[in-house]
């Protein structure tokens, strides 16, 4: 049973994009409009060109951002406040996933390769605010993205939290082998399952998994 499984946790991490707000809300097709457009602007670029470098670095470096820091030597901080410069009007509050949370006993974190500025405005829709003890973007991580180990061990030191008694809540798989290497619980949430060995559990429905765990 799920509610064994988690017996030994008390600290929840949650990812934020597509894990706490359902992916029909399509905010990353906004995102996604932003970075190739950063992307053409930055390197001077066409945007077929700017969108098949966001795609390619966003596979082999974890994010677009990654790739553009590593190869192109762009700056942080003005990419991250562009393209996060979206409409959240497609989200709705969830009251009843917001009382799920609340129930969960421990620590409760947001971290995200978003940012947290960005990361609190998702929560603020969705009616989430106020419930986590910490929210962590990727300049918490020194720019270091999930998946790359030395992202979560960064921010895990940051907050203290003790991963044999974690568990880890993410969309994308691969963002989920470093935490599982790490002795946490490891829950894939997305429409379709992903078979691997670095994920305990897979739902489909966020608000029907927590309800079995409390």
């Amino acid at each position: 049973m799920p509610k064994k499984a988690f017996s030994h946790v008390t600290t929840w991490v949650f990812d934020l994009d597509n894990t706490l707000y359902p992916p029909q809300a399509r905010l990353f097709d906004q995102i996604e409009v932003r970075i190739t457009t950063f992307v053409m602007q930055a390197l001077n670029v066409d945007r077929p060109t700017a969108n098949m470098l966001r795609q390619k670095y966003w596979r082999e470096y974890g994010t677009t951002l990654t790739g553009l820091m590593r190869e192109h030597n762009v700056d942080p901080e003005p990419y991250l406040v562009d393209v996060h410069d979206i409409s959240l009007d497609a989200l709705k509050p969830d009251p009843l996933l917001a009382t799920q949370i609340r129930a969960l006993p421990g620590r409760r974190i947001v971290y995200t390769n978003g940012t947290a500025p960005y990361a609190k405005r998702v929560l603020a829709a969705r009616g989430l605010n106020g419930l986590f003890d910490a929210v962590y973007g990727v300049e918490h991580a020194k720019f270091l993205p999930k998946p790359e180990r030395a992202a979560f061990e960064t921010i895990f030191h940051l907050d203290g939290v003790i991963t044999q008694s974690a568990a880890m809540f993410e969309d994308e798989p691969r963002n989920l082998q470093a935490p599982h290497e790490m002795g946490m619980r490891t829950v894939h949430v997305a429409a379709e399952p992903y078979a691997a060995d670095h994920i305990h559990h897979h739902t489909d429905d966020l608000l029907n998994f927590l309800n079995l765990l409390t």
